[in-house]
C-alpha cells in the first residue's frame, strides 16, 4: 500500500435536492476550511455522489440539473477546482468496480445492522432498493480507492466510514496490506442544523414546512421572513443551552456567518430580546450569502468553466483510483 501524497481527505455529496443553509455550513464551508487548511502535497476529494442519490426514486431530468446546479453552488462557495479533485462518481466507473468485489467479502449482517437503511426499510418495508441495503459498500469503496486518510461527516455518517474501515481491514486480512484504514472526522458545532420551525427535526429541502429551510437560491425578502417566522423558546433573553434549543439553532447560524463564538453573541445581546436578535441575523445571512449568489448565477451563465473543472476533477481521480484498482487485482488474482 503506497501513497505519494502527504495526507488525503475525501467527503461526497449528494445531488438530491437544493442546496440549502443545512448543506452550506455543514459541509460546504468546512471544505472550504479544508482547502485554506491544506498543506504542500495534501490532496482533497469531494465528488458529487449521484449514484448514491439514485437509491431512491428521483427524476432523471432533476437530477442532472440538480447536479450541474451543486457544482455551480460549491465553486461559488469557494471550493477551488484548481485546488481540489472535483467529479461526478458515475462518470469514474472504478467506483462500481470496487463496490462490487467489497460486496464479495462484505458480511450481509453488517450492511443489515446499519442504522439509516434499518429506519429506511422500517418504513419502505420490501419496495426498499438493493441498491440502498448496499449503499455502505459503495460509500467504502468511494473512500478506500483515494488511500483517504481524513473522512469529514456528520454523526448521521459515522457508522458508515466505520463500516469502510471494517471492510479495509477484512481486505487486508484476506489479501494483504492494499487499503489505508481512513479516519472519521466529525464535524463540529452547526454540522447539524436544524429546522426553524421544529428544533428537534434536521434542516431539510423535503420538509413539510418550507418555511424551515433556507435555501441558498432564496433572495433577501425570503431569508428575512422564514428567520422572522422562525420558532422560538419560552423567555426573552439570548443564551444558548439545552433549555433553548430554537434559538440555540438560530445562535449557531449568527456564529457561522459572523465568526463570533455563543458567548460573544449572548454578551451582545444581553437585556436585548428575540426580535432585535432575528432582525440583525436576518442581515448577517443576506450579506453572507450576497457574494455566493453572485458567482453562482455568473457560473450558471458559464456552463464551459463548469464543464472543464469536473473534467479536470475526472482526469485527476482516475489517475489515483486506476493505480488502486490494478493493486486490488493483483491482490485478487484479477490482473490481466
Amino acid at each position: 500500500m503506497t501513497s505519494a501524497h502527504s495526507r488525503v481527505s475525501f467527503s461526497g455529496i449528494k445531488p438530491s435536492g437544493e442546496v440549502h443553509l443545512g448543506n452550506y455550513i455543514g459541509a460546504i464551508k468546512q471544505w472550504v476550511t479544508f482547502q485554506e487548511n491544506m498543506k504542500p502535497g495534501d490532496v482533497l476529494i469531494f465528488p458529487i455522489v449521484d449514484l448514491h442519490a439514485i437509491t431512491v426514486p428521483f427524476e432523471p431530468l432533476e437530477l442532472r440539473e440538480r447536479l450541474v446546479d451543486l457544482v455551480c453552488w460549491l465553486m461559488a462557495s469557494g471550493l477551488d477546482p484548481k485546488k481540489v479533485i472535483m467529479f461526478v462518481q458515475s462518470e469514474n466507473p472504478d467506483h462500481p468496480y470496487l463496490a462490487w468485489l467489497f460486496n464479495c467479502i462484505t458480511p450481509m449482517g453488517w450492511l443489515e445492522r446499519m442504522t439509516q437503511y434499518k429506519d429506511k426499510a422500517r418504513v419502505q418495508g420490501q419496495r426498499v432498493s438493493v441498491g440502498l441495503f448496499d449503499y455502505p459498500s459503495l460509500m467504502a469503496a468511494d473512500i478506500l480507492l483515494y488511500d483517504t486518510h481524513d473522512v469529514p461527516v456528520g454523526e448521521d455518517q459515522k457508522q458508515h466510514v466505520e463500516l469502510a474501515r471494517d471492510i479495509a481491514e477484512r481486505f487486508n486480512r484476506l489479501y494483504g496490506e492494499t487499503f489505508r484504514v481512513p479516519y472519521v472526522v466529525l464535524r463540529e458545532e452547526g454540522a447539524r442544523l436544524m429546522s426553524l420551525q421544529d428544533p428537534t427535526k434536521k434542516m431539510s429541502k423535503s420538509d413539510e414546512d418550507k418555511a424551515g429551510c433556507i435555501l441558498l437560491k432564496d433572495d433577501a425578502d425570503t431569508i428575512r421572513q422564514k428567520i422572522k417566522r422562525a420558532v422560538t423558546d419560552s423567555g426573552n433573553e439570548i443564551h444558548a443551552g439545552k433549555d433553548k434549543p430554537a434559538l440555540t439553532n438560530l445562535m449557531v447560524i449568527y456564529s457561522e456567518f459572523s465568526g463570533k463564538s455563543l458567548q460573544e453573541i449572548e454578551a451582545l445581546y444581553q437585556g436585548k430580546g428575540y426580535n432585535e436578535f432575528k432582525l440583525d441575523l436576518a442581515e448577517i445571512v443576506v450579506e453572507g450569502f450576497a457574494p455566493v449568489q453572485e458567482k453562482y448565477r455568473a457560473l450558471k451563465k458559464d456552463q464551459a468553466a463548469v464543464g472543464r473543472a469536473l473534467s479536470d476533477g475526472l482526469k485527476n481521480a482516475r489517475a489515483i483510483s486506476s493505480e488502486k484498482i490494478k493493486q486490488v487485482q493483483k491482490a485478487m488474482g484479477l490482473e490481466k
